[in-house]
């Protein structure tokens, strides 16, 4: 029986627990299983092995299997596309349609009635409303107006216009019916409560229903309060509370065989403070040793010697002196070099091609052996981190991080397009506060987060999140938050959108004058019962599933501690010198384009500016 099939079939039993599919039959199937597909395809970044690869020196097929493992992208698979630039180039096309007279293609918001059907339509009084409302954000662009792409504000508007609160012959200009977001939020984050202010037709008693009949399920209108005629709902709101919903394994160490985990061991014994850094890190010291003796030592077991050495050598688990190892992985090999045969005669064609054909067949077992054991490898470390328990003391330290928020300070590092010199740049955050105990969905540990500040910037709640993930990842003083504060520029990663969540805008200010005005307070409270329905529905249950299929979270970390720049070093005991930094203003452009591709790499691919609005990004989380 061929080699690879044997391999196959014990390695079956190791893959099954982990949802992978075998195929036994076709010698070009992919060995990925459906959810993971999709995660790899989203990114566009699918691993393989090639028989070039194995024809590479040892320390490079270690790279190639190591990446396979925890699935680091390339450089070179990323594709980094400056929206912003193309924005202002859609822009500037545009601007020229009209000039030279051409037909501009309308928003995709925009409903269109024929001068006819506007000049026929009946006049109704407009009133200011403030409307209720809570979304789920997945496949949409974001709280925000586009002209060409789906939107929340976009389906909320077109809603407005097909339900009549809207007139016909305001129907493709949101402006004309003075329409402002309290809060916006990016693509893919959610809300269970978000208010836009602006004046619609209001006198039908249905109206609310009658939105709620145009809208996706993914949207729902709670109500729609009459307001004083300057209401805004963006000025006069006082702070937002947000939720972020994260699984607990975020907060495990980097592997030590990680490019991150390695370095952080290098620094601490580097500055002298490798005895502090074991005691931030004591509560998980032994957790990859115990992870990779209980998952993937059973696996390597019934895997041939050549691969399971070659495996050993990416996760660091044999006995060999490790700093032997690290200079292998530096050192390149050189290829050995064929004898030349003294013999004249050429073999003939019909010789030389058994003798090819062997060679190939073997070269090809010999990938999808180390093909299927990294995927049986890569599973199994997926399935560690899920059953993954956080225990107390690191839970302290989680909250010991988010405390260092708390205050005014200068969030420049956390947003975009802003420097250290601006005071908008300045934000006040009331508590940063996570839920007292963890809670599990479908076998994976998840911790709340609720954070409550007067405003945010674009991605800064994502990168405070981040932020205090890496510190205590990393074992990182969590001092090391308050120096983000500093002038230094430094590249901090946002984590996933998709565990995001606008809880609500607080409007206590204006609440307390609507006794003098006659008008209703704005309370989301009265609609709970039904808010927390549609929140477990259409938020967190897509956001567990979308974990489940994607392991987006696992991905985040896992690129992050492989991205082998001098980008991230601010989270090792060498501090922020430790980490590239941007120079000002003698090459500041050059080290800021360093900056965003190392944010661009760990992200999934995007440029810093996705979807920065023309205002540098405020109401942003």
């Amino acid at each position: 029986m061929p080699v690879h099939v044997v391999l196959r079939r014990s390695l079956a039993p190791h893959l099954a627990s982990f949802g992978a599919r075998i195929p036994l039959r076709n010698p070009q199937a992919r060995f990925y299983s459906p959810d993971y597909l999709r995660s790899l395809k989203a990114r566009r970044i699918p691993w393989t092995i090639t028989k070039e690869d194995l024809r590479k020196p040892e320390a490079e097929l270690i790279e190639v299997v190591r990446s396979g493992i925890w699935d680091d992208p390339s450089g070179e698979s990323r594709q980094m596309v400056d929206k912003r630039a193309r924005h202002d180039a859609q822009q500037e096309a545009k601007r020229r349609k009209i000039e030279n007279g051409e037909e501009v293609k309308a928003p995709v918001y925009a409903t269109q009635f024929s001068q006819e059907d506007i000049e026929s339509e009946q006049r109704r009084p407009k009133k200011k409303v403030a409307v209720l409302l809570g979304y789920s954000g997945t496949g949409y662009k974001g709280m925000q107006l586009s002209e060409t792409e789906k939107t929340i504000e976009g389906e909320l508007f077109a809603a407005f216009v097909a339900a009549g609160a809207i007139s016909k012959a305001n129907a493709t200009d949101p402006k004309k019916s003075s329409l402002v977001r309290c809060a916006r939020t990016d693509k893919g984050v959610h809300a269970a409560g978000n208010i836009v202010s602006l004046k619609l037709i209001v006198e039908d008693e249905d109206i609310i229903q009658k939105i709620n009949e145009k809208l996706s399920s993914q949207i729902r209108v709670w109500d729609i309060l009459v307001t004083n005629k300057s209401f805004s709902s963006y000025q006069l709101c006082d702070s937002r509370i947000y939720e972020y919903l994260i699984p607990t394994h975020c907060f495990l160490p980097p592997h030590p065989s990680t490019y991150l985990g390695k370095k952080l061991v290098e620094y601490a014994e580097k500055e002298g403070d490798m005895e502090g850094y074991k005691a931030r890190q004591e509560e998980v010291a032994s957790y990859w040793d115990e992870t990779d003796e209980k998952y993937v030592r059973p696996i390597l077991e019934n895997t041939p010697e050549e691969i399971r050495k070659l495996v050993e050598k990416v996760l660091h688990l044999n006995d060999e002196d490790q700093s032997a190892q690290d200079e292998m992985f530096q050192t390149q090999d050189k290829p050995a070099t064929e004898e030349a045969t003294t013999s004249t005669e050429q073999p003939s064609a019909s010789e030389e091609k058994p003798a090819d054909a062997e060679k190939d067949e073997a070269e090809e077992a010999r990938r999808r052996q180390i093909f299927e054991t990294v995927k049986a490898v890569k599973a199994a470390y997926l399935q560690a981190k899920k059953a993954y328990r956080i225990p107390a003391q690191r839970l302290a330290r989680v909250q010991e991080a988010l405390d260092k928020y708390v205050g005014t300070n200068n969030f420049f590092n956390y947003t975009i397009q802003k420097t250290h010199a601006d005071p908008s740049s300045k934000r006040h955050i009331k508590s940063f506060k996570m839920a007292e105990k963890p809670i599990i969905i479908n076998g994976t540990e998840w911790l709340s987060l609720k954070v409550h500040g007067q405003s945010f910037m674009m991605h800064q709640i994502r990168k405070m999140v981040a932020m205090a993930a890496m510190v205590v990842r990393c074992g990182c003083d969590p001092q090391r938050i308050v120096d983000t504060y500093g002038p230094n520029k430094i590249a901090i990663p946002k984590a996933p959108g998709l565990g995001l969540l606008l809880e609500r805008p607080v409007f206590d200010s204006y609440n307390r004058k609507t006794h003098e005005t006659g008008k209703d307070p704005i309370d989301f409270d009265k609609h709970a019962d039904t808010i927390n329905e549609f929140k477990q529905r259409e938020i967190y249950d897509r956001i567990f599933r979308e974990e489940e299929e994607t392991h987006a979270f696992s991905a985040f970390f896992g690129h992050l501690d492989h991205y082998s720049q001098e980008e991230f070093l601010y989270v090792t005991s060498g501090g922020i010198p430790a980490a590239r930094l941007v120079s000002v203003p003698a090459n500041g452009t050059e080290d800021k384009k360093s900056q965003r591709e190392a944010l661009a790499e760990v992200e999934g691919g995007a440029s810093e500016d996705e979807g920065a609005p023309p205002n540098g990004g405020e109401e942003g989380g």
